[in-house]
């Protein structure tokens, strides 16, 4: 009895892994993809079916959908939230009765229509270059791939700039200058590898964790005993627990391994067409979360199918040869149905209550009139912590997601940001220290402006103290030049 309980154990545990994997996959996809997603598996399940509109605006609110819309209306966070509720085994799902007023899907231009090639250019702006230089620079820009490695040869290149841009440059020169364009956002671009590319986002300076050291040695000499998951020689090799190594290969499993992969994603003549996977509304001062259903469906489970079960399950022991085979397919076809409606429901849940949780954490923000300086500091890990799932599934959620206030659309990664501490102790986002800065470079004496390290020292004496390199990575990235540059 014993071993039967523990092969029951293990069962149930990959059919949870199995389930967390699915619902991770589902959370990842935008309102487009997920559309798309949905129409596949209608296609290859007949069991599934979708309400139509008529059948919606026939059905009677349940008293479990009464309840929760009595518990939103009075939330102590003052939020509320369209969602989806959960399939049953026997009756349409619950979902299918929400407010019939729903938002009609729109389409927005996302608000820049630069390239991420353009803002390489831009960053080139940025450094005192000469012709020569400037059109060196252009050209790797232009030899990256489609990861956004320069995977080209030094020696290559030189040949090419000589042949295609009649450019005689010497080889210390280039490698300067690869070196510059490996300074530029977004941190990996023009690496010449993978683990090139992974240790320049890992030693930017703005990245910091207790585990990086060890992350650090994992890319050096050690990467292809980290890339063939040579724990026990890694263990033995940097003396340290299972625990710790395992930290390390989750903090660079975070890192973006492709930054050049939305390189020339849009074009100068028209922005992407964004459709936003949220809504975010403010009204007498609450704000109000809605998850973007676009056109996808509402689904349910056939009634045909579930009417073949109930009549062949009283009597399956007593069914022909046909018939068992047409229950068989029938009751696979209601299961795999039941069980993509409660991915698509858990999908929903998880997305809406990850939003929620920004909203809760940006609050300010929102009811402000999306004024950016009413942000606050905020990473994954306090969405993660809140909204009470896993740091992974809270990257899946923002990755590539959007969402709609009443001021313009802005990409989920526009909430999260860097954070310092201050001499008071308080937390600080780096836009709060981009504001003051530029306030202080605009009140500045014109005919003596502050050179860098004056910055550092007036950004200390307001009580953000940020180093003087610090200060010359956020003035290079609002474009302020300097301190000569902007003498009158």
């Amino acid at each position: 009895m014993q071993h039967l309980e523990q092969i029951q154990r293990e069962e149930q545990t990959q059919q949870q892994i199995a389930l967390q994997v699915a619902v991770a996959s589902m959370v990842e996809l935008s309102v487009m993809d997920f559309k798309e997603r949905v129409r596949n598996e209608m296609e290859e399940n007949e069991a599934l079916e979708e309400v139509g509109p008529d059948e919606v605006e026939d059905s009677e609110p349940t008293t479990e959908e009464n309840e929760r819309d009595e518990v939103e209306e009075h939330d102590g966070d003052q939020l509320s939230d369209e969602t989806a509720d959960y399939l049953t085994a026997d009756d349409i799902p619950d979902y299918l009765l929400r407010q019939q007023n729903a938002r009609e899907e729109r389409e927005f231009q996302f608000s820049e229509a630069t390239t991420s090639y353009d803002d390489l250019y831009r960053q080139m702006g940025e450094h005192d270059l000469s012709d020569d230089e400037r059109a060196i620079m252009e050209y790797l820009i232009g030899s990256l791939d489609d990861d956004g490695y320069l995977r080209k040869s030094a020696d290559v290149i030189q040949d090419e700039l000589l042949i295609y841009q009649n450019l005689d440059v010497s080889r210390d020169d280039l490698l300067r200058l690869i070196s510059l364009l490996k300074t530029f956002e977004p941190r990996g671009i023009g690496a010449a590898n993978l683990q090139e590319c992974l240790q320049i986002q890992l030693t930017d300076p703005d990245f910091t964790s207790p585990h990086k050291a060890l992350a650090e040695k994992l890319l050096g000499s050690s990467f292809r005993d980290f890339a063939a998951h040579h724990w026990d020689v890694l263990m033995q090799r940097f003396k340290v627990s299972r625990e710790e190594l395992d930290a390390a290969v989750k903090l660079l499993t975070r890192l973006n391994p492709r930054p050049g992969s939305a390189l020339g994603e849009t074009s100068s003549e028209s922005a992407p067409t964004v459709v936003p996977d949220f809504y975010v509304t403010v009204r007498d001062g609450v704000p109000s979360v809605t998850l973007s259903r676009g056109e996808v469906p509402e689904l349910r489970v056939s009634r045909a199918f579930r009417d073949t079960l109930k009549e062949y399950a009283p009597a399956r022991d007593k069914l022909n040869s046909r018939q068992r085979d047409e229950y068989v397919y029938a009751r696979k076809k209601v299961n795999d149905a039941q069980y993509f409606i409660e991915l698509v429901n858990r999908r929903h849940r998880t997305l809406i209550s990850v939003m929620r949780t920004i909203v809760q954490i940006q609050q300010a923000f929102f009811v402000g009139d999306d004024d950016e300086a009413l942000l606050v500091p905020m990473v994954l890990k306090d969405v993660s912590s809140r909204a009470g799932y896993d740091f992974s599934t809270v990257s899946r959620v923002v990755s590539g997601k959007y969402v709609q206030t009443d001021w313009g659309v802005y990409p989920l990664r526009f909430f999260f940001s860097s954070q310092f501490t201050a001499g008071s102790g308080e937390e600080l986002s780096s836009r709060q220290a981009k504001a003051l800065l530029r306030e202080i470079i605009d009140s500045e004496d014109k005919s003596h402006p502050l050179t860098d390290e004056k910055l550092a020292a007036e950004m200390k004496r307001r009580g953000q103290p940020i180093s003087r390199r610090t200060v010359v990575k956020y003035r290079e990235r609002m474009n302020i030049p300097v301190a000569r540059l902007r003498r009158k």
